[in-house]
């Protein structure tokens, strides 16, 4: 595993100076190709299990409490949520494409009308909004984040479909790439440094996860039945690093999520699982 480190390490520098003038496709082509040198015995659907899929007995473990997932009971509260119709007798599958199914591959996607990225939190409140009820607010587990974790689990199996198709789209996922490979906080730390230069390495009692696959398999449930959802685990990494986050649901959050999303393309869905 030494030899490993050795080789990634400074790659999050070298990728960042290359990636700097490569396009979306060719970012994603690279990191894939770096992993796979680095980690042969793993293939890139591997990675949708993130840090587990280096260490066998996790993955194991894994297996087993997902036959029986201690969370059983939030995703049946989740399945409520889908299920209420609204006061004016609609519900989110009256307003989402396809009825809300095999959807969330597409998500985020940069909206030219709104000039800005929409992930599918957004895209339900906007469901919400039209129908006449308040928003979720974004982070929030027993609302927003519970109804996520049920709609992800309408497209279970989709394959990442993530379109950077225009100049604007373009401008967000270079955004979201600029927060991901900058240095923040007083520890001086970036996402690169975690998620590519010391992927498989332990951080304390934790195995650092690979950037390609992380946004393939959120909302988690972690240790048990507490849910956390994709951006709320930002505002961790970056509080974790001392760097005052952003609120969920911004910009370059959803510019981050954007950027990260595109590089799991052609990875499958799989949402609502279990994590240590």
């Amino acid at each position: 595993m030494k030899t490993v480190f050795t080789a990634l390490a400074g790659l999050a520098l070298l990728l960042g100076i290359s990636m700097a003038v490569a396009g979306p496709e060719q970012d994603r082509v690279k990191l894939i190709e770096q992993f796979k040198a680095a980690f042969p015995d793993l293939a890139t659907e591997d990675f949708v299990h993130g840090a587990l899929a280096f260490d066998p007995d996790s993955m194991a473990q894994y297996d087993s409490i997902m036959q029986f997932p201690p969370f059983a009971g939030e995703l049946e509260m989740a399945e409520g949520l889908w299920l209420t119709p609204f006061a004016n007798g609609k519900t989110y599958a009256d307003c989402l494409p396809d009825g809300g199914r095999m959807i969330a591959g597409n998500y985020p996607l940069f909206d030219p009308l709104k000039s800005r990225v929409v992930t599918l939190e957004s895209l339900l409140n906007d469901c919400r909004v039209a129908n006449g009820e308040a928003p979720y607010e974004y982070g929030d587990p027993a609302t927003m984040g519970r109804l996520t974790a049920h709609v992800r689990g309408l497209s279970n199996g989709m394959r990442m479909n993530i379109k950077v198709d225009s100049e604007a789209a373009l401008r967000a996922y270079e955004d979201g790439k600029n927060t991901f490979f900058r240095r923040a906080g007083q520890l001086n730390f970036s996402c690169a440094n975690c998620h590519i230069d010391h992927v498989g390495n332990r951080l304390r009692s934790e195995i650092l996860s690979p950037v390609i696959g992380q946004a393939t398999h959120w909302p988690v449930f972690i240790g048990g039945d507490r849910l956390v959802t994709l951006q709320k685990r930002f505002e961790r990494c970056h509080r974790d690093v001392r760097h005052v986050p952003d609120q969920a649901g911004g910009t370059r959050y959803d510019n981050l999520e954007y950027f990260l999303s595109y590089l799991s393309n052609g990875l499958p869905l799989r949402a609502a699982v279990f994590r240590k």
